[in-house]
């Protein structure tokens, strides 16, 4: 035999590593449709070519990490040779997805981008995947060592936390967002990847085009916001637990009492349901203040203190008081279950996230390996990590002032992979809170439904007490504040489609039953589902909230900047006071009328009368690229 070069030069260039990865994951039995519908639809977006800046979004807690891993590996099986993942400025969240990485087998070995930072280091040759924290003084040595690398690609984690502009309006740029600029250069790919994606889209970060983001769905066994918090809830027909606390008042005895009700839980499902023993974990969720995060230790650890030894002068008490909790919940099953707490009682772990950049406790907190684990936090445990094994989520943090969506939906960190355990997981949080909480879901819904079935630019919406995201991250210059109207697919209006529509609207019937028609008439590109369920769920006069008029031909609209009849759309919106007929209908509050135009096209208009303001994104990727 003789030495030949040319077998080894061929075997430099891996390939089938995203085929390996889908296969690795169906072999341990886990579902891959969704990681493959999205890294399907990036690829698609990178292969066009009209796009160098897009969003992957996805629920809270579904798998994403998963789903990057699978991208990272179709890239570098596409030729893209430097992938760059930012993090959230935590060593620990970068350490755990760095070991996720690891884990998958993926190839090449992925790096801490300090591991390259030595000079007698040469890249540029070769593949890379980098981890970078999002800090200024990590970015600006990664920019040192491979700034002038060309055609980089950027997947960037939790992309709307500090990857956005919060100096947009002033001509200025945040640290982080000018990094970032920096480093992508003119020929580098952006990805995005969160479940709130708001802030990105009226932003303009990094010029994403919304147009071309990327769903990624969730796996058939996740639980989020259509079970957490259904269109129209009813305590009673709930998949888990809701406890309401109080709306004011934060007294110990909520936490002792949510702390006994988790126990309770566990041990049943150790006792009843589980085939071998599993630890679960508790998170308290209280307050933004380490001071007070403490504070709540100190009563959890009194009850795990209580129980440790007859000897204690509280431990009958307490011993007393979940016995008769557990007699209440799971009547006859009070002896078993109170004695198996009391009997591993000292197997607790009790951790404090107190959102510092090196908490030791993160990943015992997201894999729980003690029988009792209690996890309290703040702003830590409101992003990038998932809580496997989350059993009870304990929520009192007050708000005076509006609610973000991107912040509160990524606090929901109940969603995931609850299904085997769902009926007993329990929320515990004021009423108040709950309801703010579910009418920012509500809205949230709206605009990624638009989003999901391509309607555009999405419409994000906002009242007296829920903004979508930062006012100083909205860029004016591009963004309406005040359209108060969302617009539908275009659909064909012909003659038999507008008498069907003339029908309806002209029926004898009650407006919610026309509602129906409609939806059922024209399908869900034209009048999705979701917004008749907000509208019925929402409609407090019951049906004459709801007005439903007559199509309008917009063929002798005066051709003005802002209109393009082909499309049906126009800068100011369609509906004004003479459209909503408030002399006929004086209660009603969400109106929907057609508006058609010469070409036999039309779409369904949907506007509401109330404090509800509609924000929307009006610059397209055809005007960014003339720009």
């Amino acid at each position: 035999m003789t030495f030949d070069i040319t077998k080894f030069k061929a075997r430099e260039k891996l390939t089938g590593r995203y085929g390996q990865h889908i296969g690795s994951l169906k072999a341990a039995g886990k579902e891959t449709a969704s990681i493959e519908t999205a890294v399907e639809g990036a690829l698609a977006n990178i292969k066009s070519g009209n796009t160098r800046s897009f969003v992957i979004y996805g629920e809270p807690q579904s798998g994403k990490t998963e789903m990057m891993i699978g991208l990272t590996a179709r890239l570098l099986d596409e030729g893209h040779p430097i992938i760059i993942h930012l993090l959230n400025d935590s060593v620990d969240l970068l350490e755990q997805n760095l070991r996720r990485f690891k884990k998958s087998g993926i190839a090449p070995s992925p790096k801490i981008y300090k591991e390259i930072l030595d000079p007698a280091i040469k890249v540029g040759n070769g593949e890379l995947i980098l981890f970078c924290k999002k800090n200024s003084k990590d970015l600006k040595k990664l920019i040192d060592k491979i700034g002038n690398i060309d055609k980089k690609v950027i997947i960037d984690d939790e992309a709307d936390y500090a990857s956005p502009n919060g100096k947009v309006n002033k001509g200025e740029k945040t640290k982080i967002n000018g990094l970032i600029t920096k480093l992508l250069k003119d020929d580098g790919l952006y990805i995005g990847v969160t479940a709130t994606p708001a802030r990105l889209d009226l932003n303009n970060t990094f010029e994403n085009d919304h147009e071309k983001w990327v769903d990624f769905p969730p796996h058939s066994k996740y639980t989020g916001q259509n079970i957490f918090f259904p269109l129209n809830p009813d305590r009673e027909q709930l998949s888990f637990k809701l406890t309401f606390l109080p709306d004011s008042g934060d007294s110990p005895k909520y936490i002792r009492d949510a702390l006994c009700r988790f126990m309770i839980n566990v041990a049943y499902l150790n006792i009843e349901i589980n085939k071998k023993p599993e630890s679960y974990s508790i998170l308290i969720h209280t307050s933004g203040k380490k001071a007070d995060h403490k504070g709540d230790w100190h009563v959890v650890e009194s009850v795990f203190s209580n129980l440790s030894s007859e000897q204690n002068p509280k431990f009958a008490k307490q011993v007393e008081a979940i016995w008769e909790m557990a007699q209440e919940i799971y009547p006859g099953k009070a002896d078993s279950i109170t004695g198996y707490i009391v009997d591993n009682a000292t197997r607790n772990a009790v951790l404090l996230l107190n959102s510092d950049r090196n908490d030791p406790n993160l990943e015992e907190a997201s894999n729980p390996s003690s029988l009792f684990t209690v996890v309290i936090g703040g702003n830590i445990v409101s992003r990038g990590v998932t809580f496997n094994n989350l059993l009870s989520m304990f929520f009192t943090r007050d708000v005076q002032h509006k609610i973000q969506q991107d912040t509160y939906i990524q606090r929901a960190r109940m969603f995931g992979a609850r299904g085997d355990y769902l009926k007993f997981f329990e929320l515990t949080i004021p009423e108040a809170l709950y309801v703010d909480w579910h009418r920012c879901f509500v809205f949230h819904k709206l605009a990624i439904e638009a989003i999901k079935e391509g309607k555009g630019a999405p419409v994000w919406l906002a009242d007296h007490r829920i903004s979508p995201v930062s006012s100083s991250s909205i860029d004016r210059s591009t963004v309406s504040l005040d359209r108060g109207e969302m617009a539908f697919s275009l659909f064909d209006f012909d003659a038999d489609s507008q008498s069907l529509y003339e029908s309806v609207v002209e029926s004898s019937v009650d407006e919610f039953s026309k509602l129906k028609e409609l939806h059922l008439a024209f399908g869900d590109q034209v009048f999705p589902e979701y917004l008749l369920k907000y509208i019925e769920s929402t409609s407090f006069k019951g049906a004459s909230s709801v007005a439903i008029h007559p199509a309008t031909s917009i063929a002798g609209y005066k051709q003005s900047a802002g209109l393009d009849k082909e499309k049906i759309e126009r800068l100011k919106g369609f509906f004004g006071k003479t459209q909503m007929q408030k002399e006929k209908f004086p209660d009603a509050v969400h109106h929907l009328k057609v508006f058609y135009n010469e070409s036999g096209r039309a779409r369904l208009f949907y506007k509401f009368d109330g404090s509800v303001q509609f924000i929307k994104n009006l610059i397209s990727q055809i005007e960014r690229k003339a720009a």
